[in-house]
């Protein structure tokens, strides 16, 4: 499915480093909002945003007299502001499910990903980094089942599992193939999506160049 027609128009403070950024703006371009992205240096964050942000981070989104500086909300507001496509199932059940998926991703995977980028000590890097690895390659074979995350359909599980696959190179994680040929495939299924594209930063662009 391709990026759907321009709608409406925020404003979204963003890092082209930081995967919880790169989520957000993939469900902007996936739900195809007009929006007027800001680049921001977080050692040196513009002084209109600490008006708008009391933690003076990134991300941090603007709809009109709204201001969300979580992505987890600004994902599910996003999703319920614009309905079209869904990245929630509509069911309680289903809609529970794919929070729980969340919640582990980011304790999982998220967590390790973050101890790696801030690359701030080697002994903690190097064990994060065999940490992710692992984990990625034992649950590989999950994604033969379906083709996006425990789905038929492309979710907001898949908008923050694939800036965090994007970034394996720069945290100098490499999957052997034959391990990991279902998560390859779906990771490449992820990244040609026209919405995902759409969504990378140049510093991005240059993280796979």
């Amino acid at each position: 499915m391709g990026v759907v027609a321009k709608r409406s128009s925020m404003t979204f403070f963003s890092d082209g480093n930081d995967h919880y950024c790169h989520r957000v703006r993939i469900v902007l371009a996936e739900k195809g909002v007009a929006v007027e992205i800001h680049d921001v240096d977080p050692m040196n964050p513009p002084e209109d945003l600490a008006s708008l942000n009391p933690y003076n981070s990134v991300p941090t989104l603007v709809d009109r007299d709204l201001v969300l500086y979580e992505p987890g909300i600004m994902m599910e507001y996003l999703d319920e502001r614009f309905p079209h496509p869904p990245l929630l199932p509509v069911y309680p059940v289903a809609r529970a499910e794919s929070r729980l998926w969340l919640y582990r991703i980011q304790r999982d995977w998220c967590k390790l990903a973050d101890v790696i980028l801030a690359n701030k000590d080697d002994a903690a890097v190097t064990q994060a980094r065999k940490e992710l690895r692992e984990s990625l390659i034992s649950t590989s074979p999950l994604f033969a089942e379906k083709p996006f995350f425990m789905s038929d359909e492309y979710s907001i599980v898949d908008c923050v599992t694939a800036p965090l696959l994007w970034r394996l190179p720069v945290m100098g994680i490499e999957l052997p193939e034959k391990q990991t040929k279902d998560l390859q495939v779906y990771m490449e299924r992820l990244f040609e999506r026209e919405s995902f594209q759409a969504s990378l930063s140049e510093a991005e662009q240059e993280m796979r160049e």
